[in-house]
């Protein structure tokens, strides 16, 4: 077995004794040449507490990692807590891709798991892994334990967005809502919604990067850690066959995942992190794919925030692969998985044990569920909206304009008595793109009027250039490219102006002419708040940055670097 690391340990010169008398400290002689050197790159951190118990998942990994005989070897890695990180956690998933890249490349290490479960942490490491080229499987974290709350199920971050507009109506008091965040939260794991976290996990192993059947674990299921401990035997065998992603994902592994993202009604987020990842393996893909293959799938996953129940279900009811099982006419059968072996080899054994959690393709909740595409003069470059997450007779809409220039200003006036807004209103945020924010905040699912919320109104159309949560409802037009910050159409866009939706015909328009829109000039308000940093990652990220149509990936990223590195250094 030709290995990575013997380059570091298998020669008999100095430097290969300062590599080995360094990794030593009580480990036997015989760990170093001959066996894989596995690294185990860990998001746990205490300020991501959906990913605090990858602590004891890794201890699992290195079970198996032992039991196969390789050497296990903990990597601390970028940690990118959703809900705490501030401006947006989506400023450092690039960021996390490329120290993440780095470390696997400068260090001794043959083969890699990936411990990833909050928003952003699996798609930087999905990232990372594609380019570098090293042997490397995922490990999903779970989701969380489901919560009640006046003896109702909680789902988490959708019954936030439900809860706190609640308070606002005036339907719900203070009181109350804040009492009902320690139900939300009961256990390890991440949000248990069918949210950007539990998404990801999924298209992981529908990709082929997790050992099939485990993505969806609950996180505080003692299933999670067999497969952690089995996943760390795989990642051994892997190194020994040369199974890395080169060579494992394909055209096909990107079809699949966008079909299930159709069929388990996923997080909008996926579509900006697998563009992310396939530009990493230059594999083509474009947002018009995911109309192409995805628009007309059905959604047969009655999970929140487009159905009912939460991902605990899910898993009782026969998890992942017994969706796949459903929309098995639709997939590409030749995708590998990290075993070597099909996607489709292992759907035969599935079986759905509650039809009102995985529906059938000829009962699905919503017969065309998948992301839709939309373009226009509004959207030149694209953007997309979620059908399954909308209110149905919203999705033909026309209606005036009501623009905000930055989240700040957004804040300020959206409860405004005074503020000129009816139910048939388009509320429309810019300067939430990836260079304007920077980072391309969650912000697209904006609070409506409270007054309107007081008349009884839950839904209206919204357009915006940032991003939704995965947990999050309503009409929204997101991922407005190009955003307003770099000169997109939506900078133009004045109050009353009307704006046009037709997601059938799959167009988002401005009703101002074409001569009309070339005499305006960008919103000086905005402009006034776009980000203009200075110095550090903020700085490199703004300079470098890619519109979302293309995944929000840094230009100097795209593509791979490999495993290669030539010069020791010593």
């Amino acid at each position: 077995m030709n290995l990575r690391s013997d380059q570091w340990y298998g020669t008999g010169d100095r430097n290969a004794y300062i590599h080995r008398a360094w990794m030593r400290r009580g480990v036997p002689s015989d760990a170093f040449g001959g066996r894989p050197q596995i690294a185990i790159a860990n998001t746990a951190s205490d300020l991501t507490p959906c990913n605090a118990h990858h602590r004891d998942i890794a201890q699992f990994v290195k079970n198996g990692i032992w039991e196969a005989g390789g050497v296990p070897l903990e990597l601390p890695v970028p940690s990118l807590g959703e809900t705490q990180m501030r401006p947006t956690a989506m400023l450092w998933r690039n960021m996390a891709a490329m120290a993440t890249e780095e470390m696997l490349r400068a260090n001794p290490i043959d083969g890699v798991v990936l411990l990833g479960g909050c928003d952003k942490t699996i798609p930087a490491l999905l990232m990372a892994a594609a380019s570098v080229n090293i042997p490397a499987v995922v490990v999903p974290g779970g989701p969380m334990q489901s919560g009640t709350f006046r003896g109702r199920t909680l789902g988490c971050g959708t019954d936030v967005w439900r809860l706190s507009e609640e308070v606002r109506a005036g339907t719900l008091s203070e009181e109350e809502f804040q009492s009902s965040d320690s139900s939300m939260i009961r256990s390890a794991g991440h949000c248990n919604t069918m949210g950007t976290a539990s998404t990801m996990g999924l298209l992981a192993e529908v990709l082929g990067a997790v050992l099939p059947g485990l993505a969806g674990t609950p996180a505080a299921d003692a299933r999670l850690r067999e497969g952690a401990q089995l996943t760390g035997r795989l990642v051994v065998e892997m190194v020994q066959d040369d199974r890395r992603p080169s060579t494992l994902f394909s055209a096909g592994s990107f079809h699949n995942a966008i079909v299930a993202l159709s069929a388990l009604g996923g997080s909008t987020n996926a579509v900006i992190h697998l563009l992310a990842i396939a530009g990493r393996l230059e594999i083509p893909l474009s947002m018009a794919d995911f109309d192409r293959i995805g628009s007309a799938v059905p959604l047969l996953v009655n999970l929140q925030p487009a159905g009912t129940h939460l991902m605990d279900d899910l898993y009782r009811a026969g998890g992942l692969l017994s969706v796949l099982k459903e929309v098995r006419y639709l997939l590409d059968p030749e995708a590998l998985t990290v075993t070597g072996r099909t996607l489709d080899s292992y759907l035969d054994a599935a079986e759905v044990w509650d039809r009102e959690i995985i529906r059938t393709a000829d009962e699905p909740l919503l017969q065309e569920a998948g992301i839709a595409v939309l373009h226009g003069n509004l959207a030149p470059s694209g953007a997309i909206i979620k059908p399954a997450a909308a209110t149905p007779h919203l999705l033909t809409h026309r209606g005036r304009a009501v623009v905000f220039d930055s989240v700040e200003d957004f804040a300020a006036r959206i409860d405004d008595p005074a503020l000129d807004v009816d139910a048939d209103s388009v509320l429309v945020l810019r300067g939430c793109g990836p260079k304007g924010y920077p980072g391309m905040p969650e912000a697209s699912n904006m609070p409506l009027p409270k007054k309107l919320l007081a008349q009884g109104v839950r839904d209206m159309v919204r357009v915006c250039d940032g991003r939704m949560s995965g947990t999050a409802y309503g009409t929204v037009v997101l991922h407005v490219s190009p955003e307003s910050a770099v000169g997109g159409p939506l900078s133009l866009v004045r109050t009353g102006d009307w704006i046009v939706l037709d997601v059938p015909a799959r167009r988002i328009d401005i009703e101002v002419a074409d001569e009309e829109l070339q005499r305006r000039q960008p919103s000086a308000g905005a402009a006034a708040a776009y980000a203009k940093p200075t110095r550090g990652w903020e700085r490199l990220y703004i300079d470098h940055v890619q519109q979302a149509d293309t995944g929000a990936d840094l230009d100097f990223l795209i593509g791979s670097s490999g495993s290669v590195v030539a010069r020791e250094s010593h």
